[in-house]
C-alpha cells in the first residue's frame, strides 16, 4: 500500500510531554468501525476515561500485558581520539553479545571505528570500574556498534547507574530526561528487562485499575516483547512492501499460552495493551487463533489486509503518522475508522504518543466463533 495512506497532519501541541496523574487518569476513546471501517472515514466513538475500562469490558475478557522492562538506554559519552574530546550521545538498541550492543550515536559524524569512548563522570560510576567502549563498527544512518570493556551483569550494573531512560525523541529534545522518568516510563507491572523503549498503552495502569478489572471478573495475564526503536520510525518507503522491520525478542509461556485458548473457549475476549502484546500473541498464534507457548524474534509487519487470529480487542496510545503503528490499528479497525478516530482525537484535545492518552479498538469485522 501506499505510505502516504497513513499520513496526517497533528499540531505540536497535541504532542504529551508528560504522563497524567494518577495513571488511570488518561483519557480513553471507544472506537467501533461501521461500514466495515474501510473506505469512509467514518465510525462510532466514545469519550471515556482509562478508569473507565472495566465496565467497557465482559466478565471473561483477558488482558494481555507486556511485562518487559525498559532499560535506561540512553548514554552520553566522552569520544577519545589522541587529546581530542568530543560528546556524544548514544541510545542503545539491541544486544548483541555479553560486552556489545548496536546503538544510535548523535551526532555519528564526531565517530569513526576504533574511537574509545568513555563514559559516566560520577562518583558512583568509579565504584564500578573503567566503564569504556570502543567504535567496534560504524554503519548506516548513525547506527553503531559498541564493544565494551565490561560485560555481562557487570555492564548492565554500569549501564543502569549511568543511563537515562531512553525517551522518544519527540520528548527528550524538548525538554529532556529528569529523575521522575525512571518511574512513569515505566509500566508498574514492568519484571523483565531488554526493552529500550516502552510498551505504552500499560503506562495506564495502576493497582486500584487492576483491582477493579479483577472485582469486574476480568483476567490479565504477561507476555514479553523487548521493545526496539525500529517499531516507532516512520516509514520512509513509498510503499509499504517495501519496509523492513526490525526484529524484537520474545516469549510466552506454555501455561498464558493454554490460560488464553480457554478464555476463548468459554466465549470470553483477547483484548492486547498495547501493539506490542498483540503482535506477539499474532507471531505465537496458528491459522485457526490456537496459541502455544512461543519464544524467538519476531519481525511481524502487519497492515490492512492482514487477518488477525489471535486478538479481539486492542488498548493502545494514538501514534505517529506514517509509522508501522498506525498501519497496525488502521489494519485492526479500518483505515477510514482510524482516520475519522484520529481527527476527533485532535479536534477534541486528546494527548498523543507515549506519555499521551488511550484509545480501545474495536475490530473493523467480527472474527468468526470459535
Amino acid at each position: 500500500m501506499r505510505t502516504d495512506l497513513f499520513d496526517f497532519e497533528l499540531p505540536e501541541s497535541a504532542i504529551a510531554l508528560y504522563p497524567v496523574e494518577p495513571r488511570d487518569a488518561a483519557r480513553l476513546l471507544v472506537v467501533r468501525p461501521v461500514n466495515g471501517g474501510c473506505v469512509r472515514e467514518d465510525a462510532d466513538l466514545e469519550d471515556r476515561n482509562v478508569s473507565d475500562l472495566p465496565m467497557l469490558l465482559m466478565p471473561g475478557d483477558a488482558l494481555v500485558f507486556n511485562d518487559t522492562r525498559v532499560i535506561p538506554a540512553a548514554l552520553s559519552g566522552v569520544r577519545l581520539r589522541g587529546e581530542m574530546r568530543a560528546r556524544v550521545d548514544f541510545n542503545l538498541t539491541k544486544r548483541v553479545s555479553e560486552n556489545a550492543w548496536r546503538a544510535f550515536a548523535r551526532p555519528a559524524k564526531r565517530l569513526e571505528a576504533g574511537d574509545r569512548i568513555h563514559f559516566g563522570h560520577s562518583a558512583e560510576s568509579c565504584q564500578l570500574g573503567a566503564f569504556d567502549a570502543t567504535v567496534a563498527s560504524k554503519g548506516e544512518a548513525g547506527e553503531v556498534e559498541l564493544a565494551f570493556d565490561l560485560s555481562g551483569a557487570a555492564l548492565d550494573e554500569a549501564i543502569g547507574t549511568v543511563g537515562a531512560m531512553p525517551l522518544p525523541p519527540y520528548i527528550a529534545l524538548k525538554r529532556g530526561v529528569n529523575d521522575r522518568d525512571r518511574d512513569t516510563y515505566q509500566t508498574v507491572y514492568a519484571s523483565k528487562e531488554g526493552a529500550v523503549a516502552a510498551p505504552t498503552a500499560g503506562l495506564h495502569f495502576t493497582p486500584e485499575l487492576f483491582s477493579a478489572l479483577e472485582a469486574r471478573g476480568i483476567s490479565r495475564h504477561f507476555v514479553t516483547l523487548h521493545v526496539g526503536p525500529g517499531t516507532f520510525l516512520p516509514v520512509k518507503a513509498e510503499d509499504t512492501d517495501r519496509h523492513v522491520m526490525h526484529a524484537e525478542w520474545g516469549e510466552m509461556s506454555a501455561e498464558t499460552a493454554a490460560a488464553l485458548n480457554a478464555v476463548r473457549q468459554r466465549g470470553g475476549r483477547i483484548v492486547a495493551v498495547g501493539t506490542t502484546s498483540l503482535r506477539l500473541l499474532e507471531s505465537a498464534a496458528a491459522d485457526d487463533g490456537t496459541l502455544t507457548a512461543w519464544s524467538g524474534e519476531t519481525a511481524i509487519f502487519i497492515t490492512p489486509g492482514y487477518r488477525f487470529k489471535a486478538v479481539d480487542l486492542l488498548m493502545t496510545n494514538f501514534h505517529l503518522p506514517r509509522s508501522t503503528l498506525f498501519m497496525l490499528v488502521a489494519a485492526f479497525s479500518g483505515l477510514g475508522t482510524m482516520r475519522a478516530a484520529y481527527g476527533h482525537a485532535i479536534r477534541s484535545g486528546y494527548r498523543f504518543y507515549s506519555y499521551g492518552d488511550a484509545s480501545l479498538l474495536f475490530p473493523a469485522d467480527a472474527m468468526p466463533p470459535r
